[in-house]
């Protein structure tokens, strides 16, 4: 196969997907997975539940969720909920991926199929990465990264579960608290419109505050809350600007 004929074919685009692993925010968060080994070994899953969970759940978050509420003996219900409002969140990165990466030719299952690999890691790396992709092949690249990191992932979990009971409390809090502190800068670096930063720091601000007034529904709060006020408050300046405008478009 020519050179050429590679690097069009659908190999290679997976291929390059897959390395994505080795930067920084897949190494991270493969970091964190060590701690959540360390957190579900503590919680009395077995290696095996502890595997499938990354598998199927994938999404970090959701899963210390999950953990969290098997082992405080929740009601099945309030399980499936807390971990589906939890999830929530993924619908926006899916809905501005997908325009940017399907062709014409995609069929809608492929897309459903790698819906299940969108979380912060693999939505970041495709919103930096995909637009240097040839359309035809952006399902492809994308496959490579979120497979590639949800097996290597599921391994990892597996290898470090038994090895984990050697660590320091401390050190598995550590490894587990990357994971935010990477969301935090990747979130901000990655809000192309001064909207999504406005309610970045509402919901950063009011966060701590509502943890004080409104303790058990402080996140809840601040992220519709903060969402909604930061829509509100960029309308108006919106508004502002326009009327503004307006009359001097109807100046000589």
């Amino acid at each position: 196969m020519s050179e050429a004929a590679y690097s069009s074919s659908s190999l290679h685009w997976f291929l390059a997907g897959a390395r994505g692993i080795f930067t920084l925010p897949a190494l991270i968060l493969m970091t964190s997975f060590v701690g959540f080994a360390a957190f579900a070994f503590e919680a009395g899953l077995t290696r095996g539940e502890a595997m499938f969970m990354t598998l199927m759940v994938w999404a970090l978050p959701a899963k210390m969720i999950l953990t969290g509420m098997l082992v405080s003996g929740a009601h099945l219900f309030a399980i499936i909920l807390a971990v589906s409002l939890s999830s929530i969140r993924m619908m926006p990165m899916v809905a501005s991926l997908v325009p940017d990466m399907r062709s014409e030719r995609t069929p809608t299952w492929w897309l459903l199929f790698l819906s299940h690999f969108v979380a912060i890691t693999a939505w970041v790396f495709a919103t930096r990465t995909i637009s240097a992709v040839p359309r035809e092949h952006r399902t492809t690249y994308f496959a490579g990264f979120g497979m590639t990191l949800t097996l290597v992932n599921t391994a990892l979990v597996g290898i470090c579960f038994g090895l984990v009971a050697a660590f320091p409390p401390v050190v598995a809090g550590i490894l587990y608290f990357l994971t935010p502190v990477y969301f935090i800068a990747s979130i901000w670096a990655t809000s192309r419109q001064p909207l999504l930063k406005l309610a970045f720091v509402i919901g950063a601000v009011g966060g701590p505050v509502l943890a004080l007034v409104a303790p058990g529904m402080d996140i809840l709060i601040a992220g519709i809350g903060g969402g909604t006020l930061a829509w509100v408050i960029d309308r108006q300046i919106r508004r502002s600007k326009a009327a503004r405008v307006a009359p001097d478009e109807g100046m000589p």
